[in-house]
């Protein structure tokens, strides 16, 4: 696993390993960072679901201003530490250790400009993710990666990409 662009391009990360470990592949991060383009600029990115941090530390890469990292697997916790000093990125990124729901739920409306969540493919997760999303609008737009196969929340505001068997959906708070 790499940094496709920016100023870390090309530097190599720490890659999760173990059974139900589904890293975001380098062509489906490449199409979800392409298609946030400009929006990342300065931009207070929240990464949930974290993981080895590579969605949130690709933002970083490409401009964004600083990434929160919400994670509760300790071993993954340690690979997403390792990978943020690999870049030197320390002064950019806090790494909350707790559940990605329970810490939305604390948020105020437009504490973030974008969130990036890549959880896990069981149990609604990216369906409960969007609602809450909805009830609290807690960044300026949500992305989510999920199954394709996975039904997502009536909602006219979604906007969906598909990549084979991974789909983007996409959310914007409303104004």
């Amino acid at each position: 696993m790499r940094i496709i662009a920016g100023r870390w391009r090309g530097h190599r990360l720490k890659a999760l390993r173990g059974k139900g470990v589904r890293p975001t592949t380098d062509r489906v991060r490449e199409a979800w960072m392409s298609a946030l383009g400009p929006v990342l600029e300065g931009a207070r990115i929240l990464d949930l679901f974290a993981g080895s941090g590579a969605l949130g530390l690709e933002a970083l890469s490409r401009g964004a201003e600083s990434v929160v990292f919400v994670e509760r697997s300790k071993k993954a916790l340690g690979t997403l530490r390792a990978n943020i000093d690999i870049l030197g990125a320390g002064g950019e990124c806090r790494v909350v250790q707790g559940d990605a729901m329970s810490f939305v739920r604390r948020l105020e409306p437009d504490e973030f400009d974008v969130a990036l969540a890549d959880p896990p493919y069981e149990h609604g997760t990216a369906a409960k993710l969007l609602a809450a999303f909805s009830e609290k609008g807690f960044a300026r737009e949500l992305w989510v990666e999920h199954r394709s196969s996975e039904a997502m929340p009536p909602n006219p505001g979604l906007r969906h990409r598909q990549y084979g068997d991974t789909t983007l959906t996409t959310l914007k708070r409303e104004e």
